[in-house]
């Protein structure tokens, strides 16, 4: 186990007992989350080093890895994804309408692959050497595996995303620095991650989904998201919701709590998170933020 002794964010080495959770997606390990006592940041701690964490992704119900169907969540996740993978185009057609783009963790490719429908010129960093594999055979993407990203061109794309990857980092301020480094004057960095402030983490507490320990190294606010990104002299300078991981995060969450799939609940629950974010402003259970160098 790798166990940090500074905050990833603040520096500040005094930390206290968040919360305990289980993985229950893998390994049924117990996993312990801290927070800072300086500027309140969580993050899983101690965490399996750098060269097990593999393991803990070997899994049919890590779907963005998989692209199983098997079961009602993980259908009604590629149902979604359908939508969303065309939203996510409008949203980075609304900057650029064309140039070159970089997904990084980017999984199976489907949403690159929607890029280069759409004209887009599309790199792609993962990690996973089967999900690497499923992008490259079944849409012909160019994606590298992690080291890669040291040899790509500084200040060479229009556009970076991180969709649910930035809180799977090992090293965040290396990454943050890449992102930096990467980007162009004038291009726009998409982070998209889940908010553990939001009324659904609150609601499930230990059992919400979106902790997933420890695949989850992080776990973020809308406060430390900007506190990270100013650390490294960019800004966010938009932030937008995700308004369908309510639903989705509270399914998965309800069957860690209940061991079923409580439908009414979790649609209850989701759009109740969605309600207390609309009337908070910035409480959704997964936010956007949309981040340009200062």
């Amino acid at each position: 186990m790798d166990t940090l002794s500074n905050c990833p964010i603040c520096g500040n080495q005094i930390f206290s007992d968040f919360m305990s959770c289980v993985d229950h997606t893998v390994s049924r390990e117990t996993f312990h989350i801290v927070q800072c006592e300086k500027c309140g940041f969580k993050f899983t701690n101690p965490r399996p080093e750098i060269g097990y964490l593999g393991k803990y992704y070997v899994s049919e119900d890590y779907v963005s890895h998989s692209n199983s169907k098997k079961g009602f969540v993980n259908s009604t996740y590629q149902l979604v994804r359908k939508y969303t993978l065309l939203k996510k185009l409008q949203l980075i057609s609304k900057y650029y309408k064309s140039g070159k783009i970089l997904d990084i963790g980017c999984g199976t490719g489907e949403f690159l692959n929607v890029c280069k429908s759409a004209k887009w010129t599309t790199v792609g960093i993962e990690p996973s050497a089967d999900a690497r594999r499923m992008a490259i055979e079944n849409y012909g993407l160019d994606v590298k595996e992690e080291s890669g990203i040291t040899d790509l061109e500084a200040g060479s794309f229009d556009v970076i995303s991180m969709w649910h990857v930035l809180e799977h980092v090992p090293e965040l301020n290396a990454r943050v620095e890449d992102l930096r480094r990467l980007i162009k004057k004038d291009g726009i960095i998409i982070i998209a991650v889940p908010n553990c402030d939001s009324f659904d983490a609150r609601k499930y507490k230990e059992n919400w989904a979106a902790y997933d320990v420890p695949r989850h190294l992080y776990h973020f606010t809308p406060k430390d998201i900007e506190s990270l990104f100013k650390k490294h002299d960019m800004k966010v300078v938009r932030t937008l919701p995700m308004v369908f991981d309510s639903y989705y995060v509270s399914m998965l969450s309800e069957k860690i709590k209940s061991g079923k799939t409580n439908l009414i609940i979790s649609l209850w629950t989701g759009f109740r998170s969605n309600m207390a974010a609309i009337k908070s402003g910035k409480t959704y259970s997964s936010q956007i933020y949309l981040i340009r160098k200062q």
